[in-house]
């Protein structure tokens, strides 16, 4: 199976509701639509979401990143796919985003070249698969009625958007915590947000008035590696790194800085899930837990990580309620909800059949 060709369309969505965290308030996203084509007839298909924050990239620059990648793959054979992912990563310096779209609709292409779906492909059903739902950053009555109203939907564990005020943000999580009481798992997320001694005062005084988190994702700034070692030696929880890593190698350094308990996955920081599956055996060899997340991603670039967190045991949290706040999908097929828990589809590859014109 040869690639003849990557081809690229945008399509904008607007949420249902708007979208905010401690680095950016959205009311619509637009997505990148990648399509490959090949000389024996299947189409792949995979989006990459332009996060400007935080992996630098537009839509322009997805587009013309997947352009060089165009030119790059077009002739070479699927059949020897090591050799297809490695020139992909290797043929343009970051552009993760880009590498991404393209990576996932390989994997697509290559699952339906076998007739099954792609978590067959990656390794099987390892565990079912059932995501959070995240609390956007907003006044505390604004949270806790969103908190109280997914919990009538089946959502049993919450990913709180903090960092804007550490004082303010314990007195939210409380809040929280004793409107939806020991029914729900709280995880928090500052997005960089607070500095290392303000996540440690956040996390000592939630502790001191007994409010359960589970975990407290990416306190301190991107790069702040050594506050984030402080932060995981004082914190009284487990502290996951997101913004703080991309690639495989980022994973094995902060596992040897000792300044993570866990980390983020997402396949726009990564390029895909071939990066994905490196990070998630790193981890595995040092009994770091892994959990999957996204950007304010489409359907198809979640579907693909859904596909990923299926088949993988190390991931044991998922963060894939990006398409629940989408007005619509630009894909036929693909994930389902069923409240919390997330539905695979059982048709060849990602399982989506095409793409509308939006």
């Amino acid at each position: 199976m040869k690639i003849t060709g990557i081809n690229t369309s945008s399509v904008t969505i607007p949420l249902n509701t708007v979208f905010r965290t401690a680095l950016r308030s959205v009311e619509k996203i637009e997505n990148v639509i990648v399509t490959v084509t090949t000389d024996s007839g299947p189409v792949g298909y995979g989006s990459a979401a332009p996060t400007t924050v935080i992996t630098g990239e537009t839509t322009a620059s997805i587009i013309g990143a997947i352009d060089h990648i165009d030119t790059a793959l077009r002739g070479m054979e699927l059949d020897n796919h090591e050799l297809v992912f490695r020139r992909l990563n290797r043929c343009i310096v970051g552009n993760t985003s880009a590498k991404a779209a393209v990576d996932m609709a390989l994997y697509d292409l290559l699952a339906k070249s076998l007739g099954i779906p792609l978590y067959r492909l990656l390794g099987g059903i390892a565990h079912r698969v059932e995501t959070d739902i995240t609390i956007s950053l907003d006044d505390i009555g604004t949270m806790v009625a969103d908190s109280r109203r997914r919990l009538s939907e089946g959502f049993n564990i919450l990913k709180v958007k903090v960092g804007s005020d550490p004082q303010l943000d314990i007195e939210r999580l409380e809040q929280i915590s004793r409107a939806v009481g020991d029914q729900v798992t709280i995880r928090i997320d500052a997005n960089q947000g607070w500095s290392a001694k303000a996540a440690v005062q956040v996390g000592s005084e939630l502790a001191r008035r007994r409010i359960p988190i589970e975990l407290m994702e990416q306190p301190v700034k991107a790069r702040s590696w050594s506050e984030l070692a402080f932060v995981r030696a004082h914190a009284p929880m487990p502290v996951y790194a997101d913004e703080s890593f991309f690639s495989p190698g980022d994973a094995l350094e902060l596992i040897k800085s000792d300044a993570v308990d866990g980390i983020n996955i997402k396949l726009m920081k990564c390029g895909g899930i071939y990066n994905a599956l490196k990070i998630a055996a790193i981890a595995d060899a040092a009994s770091i837990p892994c959990m999957i997340g996204s950007m304010m991603e489409c359907s198809i670039s979640v579907t693909a990580a859904a596909h990923l967190a299926a088949a993988t045991s190390n991931i044991t949290g998922c963060d894939l309620d990006a398409p629940l706040f989408c007005s619509r999908s630009p894909g036929v097929g693909g994930i389902s909800y069923s409240g919390a828990e997330i539905v695979l589809p059982a048709e060849p590859g990602l399982g989506i059949s095409r793409i509308l014109d939006l």
